[in-house]
């Protein structure tokens, strides 16, 4: 009897640890931070989670790193990655899209002039992402250069590798202004909003997302539903900008 038990188990246990859904690996570009996290949630299988600069993702992916979805905040950096990157199941699509702000610290009143941003700066600089490599500091960089600023900023800036480390400059009083996305602000306490950019004075901002396994392909149908959606409108994220 306790030999055809132990039998009957060995054929059990593999059983059960197939039964396990594989984990899903994301690589996701920085400002997903918390949005994602509470959409992974609702995934009927684990989800590991890899944030970062745009660039950074992008690059880790071509050389190799192991993932099933990658969602950038740029289109430039995913046609990249497209033509260097492995192959993907099927084309990248737009998840959704956001807004660029111009933001200071929660404890400050002072309200900037958007056209004059060096003259509010004092001895500080403008937190931004690096204007050649994260998303958000190539829309602020375009923002800056269609306002005729660029030339008299571009040596007071503090540029960081991904935008929640811009946004943490401000929200620690290191930088007097930051320009970050607009659910960046909403998820600071210590930063308050100074100034909503223009959309028409930079491009489109869009996150492009793509599958490069069977399970990515299954994670990325679960964020194009509406219980993802909502949520993701609940972060303050918005739909994909009309072309």
């Amino acid at each position: 009897m306790i030999k055809k038990l132990l039998i009957i188990l060995a054929f059990l246990v593999p059983l059960t640890a197939q039964a396990q859904p594989a984990e899903v690996t994301v690589f996701a570009a920085a400002s997903l931070r918390g949005a994602l996290d509470q959409v992974a949630n609702d995934f009927g299988a684990p989800v590991a989670l890899s944030f970062g600069g745009s660039g950074t993702m992008a690059r880790q992916v071509a050389a190799g790193a192991p993932a099933d979805v990658v969602i950038l905040a740029n289109p430039i950096w995913m046609g990249w990655l497209v033509e260097n990157g492995p192959t993907s199941q099927g084309a990248p699509i737009d998840l959704l899209g956001n807004s660029l702000v111009l933001i200071a610290p929660k404890s400050t009143t002072t309200v900037p002039d958007p056209t004059n941003i060096a003259g509010f700066l004092g001895g500080g600089r403008l937190a931004m992402g690096q204007r050649d490599a994260v998303p958000a500091g190539i829309y602020a960089a375009e923002w800056l250069r269609a306002t005729g600023q660029w030339n008299g900023l571009r040596d007071h800036l503090a540029e960081t590798d991904n935008v929640r480390s811009a946004l943490a400059l401000v929200a620690r009083g290191d930088a007097p202004l930051g320009v970050v996305y607009r659910t960046d602000a909403l998820a600071e306490p210590d930063v308050r909003i100074a100034y909503e950019i223009p959309a028409d004075l930079h491009s489109p901002i869009t996150y492009p997302a793509a599958a490069l396994t069977k399970a990515g392909a299954a994670f990325l149908a679960h964020l194009e539903t509406p219980a993802s959606r909502a949520v993701f409108a609940g972060y303050g994220f918005t739909p994909v900008p009309a072309p």
